[in-house]
């Protein structure tokens, strides 16, 4: 007797043991599930924001690209190119006026290029040739000299140098190949700055940052850590893009100093749930906060599989029959039905909602879709972008 109510009471130990056991593992479960996924990413303020009025230029340019081996412009076609040699030309002390030329190892070009913020007199910076005309190819040409203008209409460089392409075009009498690009090309340190960008920092009362991804949460978390470097309420968010800072005493006259430590801070971003589809490539990118409620998913395909296996029929033998060839088509129509409902649960996480999505077995482009359904039926809540 005392044998078996030992038993007992180790059987009902045991259980309770077991009992407890699931529970803890049940209560961490929990706390796993209410935890966040990972660690959260922090950026510096110097990879989320820029300063304001810190910025780099464009400048456009109209010239001409000498030394193509007969792959330039036609001139009888392209007169704005035939009146640009005429008038080179007149300036050299060259009269060409009713004169024919024939020449196609010239093209009228646009030269682009962006002005550095801080740019000095003397500082190179690279260039981009575009043409304009019927080039074939822009290979082994020279640019020559070609001012750069502003959006003010001023001079601000001088462009000038061997055009490099990355692509090239060959062609016979029957074929013709391409590869890249060949009427674009680049000039490396081919333009030389001669006018710089007035712009004092050292001048400045405030400064402002603008984030290269609006956000409120963003811009507020900016501010935050700022006033906590600076130890007072010297920052500000005044919009999602713009986190406003006024100039400590400390730091007149020294904006260098100031923005290089306020870059060198780091805060956690803020995004908006957003998935981005390529619907040309089947491309799909997710943001870690995209959910999605409860929804049932089906998917189904009609499939027309079409054969053919014609068949040779012959006549008998010492017959006036003739050989001819019978066809047979055989026709089948799969139309998917044997695909269940497959549930996807509310809440669930990124990584839960993709292998929910690829259990169904679907391409990228069936995923699209079933994206489109799901935030057509209100249960993603997150944004859909159509590049």
């Amino acid at each position: 007797m005392r044998m078996q109510t030992s038993r007992q009471t180790l059987g009902s130990t045991r259980r309770s043991s077991w009992s407890l056991a699931r529970r803890l593992t049940a209560l961490a479960f929990l706390v796993l599930a209410a935890a966040p996924g990972g660690a959260f990413a922090m950026s510096r303020v110097k990879d989320m924001a820029s300063i304001e009025g810190v910025r780099s230029n464009q400048l456009v340019g109209y010239g001409i690209v000498v030394g193509l081996n007969g792959t330039g412009d036609t001139l009888n076609n392209i007169p704005f190119t035939k009146q640009s040699l005429q008038a080179m030309l007149e300036r050299l002390g060259v009269n060409t006026r009713g004169a024919t030329m024939r020449t196609q190892n010239l093209a009228a070009v646009m030269v682009t290029a962006n002005l550095p913020a801080f740019a000095t007199q003397g500082n190179r910076m690279d260039i981009t040739v575009s043409s304009l005309g019927d080039a074939k190819s822009l290979q082994g040409g020279t640019l020559l000299v070609t001012p750069l203008l502003g959006a003010d209409g001023e001079v601000y460089a001088l462009a000038q140098g061997s055009v490099a392409i990355a692509g090239f075009s060959a062609e016979g009498d029957a074929a013709k190949i391409t590869r890249g690009v060949p009427t674009n090309g680049r000039v490396p340190n081919g333009a030389m700055i001669e006018r710089e960008m007035a712009f004092k920092m050292n001048d400045m009362r405030s400064l402002r940052l603008s984030l290269r991804n609006p956000d409120f949460t963003t811009s507020k978390r900016i501010a935050a850590a700022i006033n906590d470097f600076m130890g007072a309420d010297t920052a500000e968010p005044t919009d999602p893009a713009t986190v406003t800072l006024q100039i400590p005493p400390k730091y007149n006259g020294n904006m260098i100093r100031l923005v290089t430590e306020i870059e060198q801070l780091k805060v956690e971003p803020d995004q908006t749930a957003r998935v981005i589809v390529d619907e040309r490539s089947g491309i799909i990118v997710m943001g870690r906060d995209v959910r999605v409620s409860t929804v049932a998913i089906a998917q189904g395909n009609l499939t027309v599989s079409i054969t053919e296996t014609p068949q040779v029929s012959q006549p008998a033998p010492f017959s006036n029959g003739e050989t001819v060839v019978v066809p047979r088509t055989g026709v089948k129509v799969d139309t998917g039905e044997g695909n269940k409902l497959a549930l996807v649960k509310e809440g669930v996480t990124l990584r839960e909602l993709v292998d929910g999505l690829n259990a169904l077995g679907v391409g990228p482009r069936d995923l699209i879709s079933i994206l489109q359904a799901i935030k057509a039926a209100g249960a993603l809540q997150a944004d859909i972008d159509v590049m």
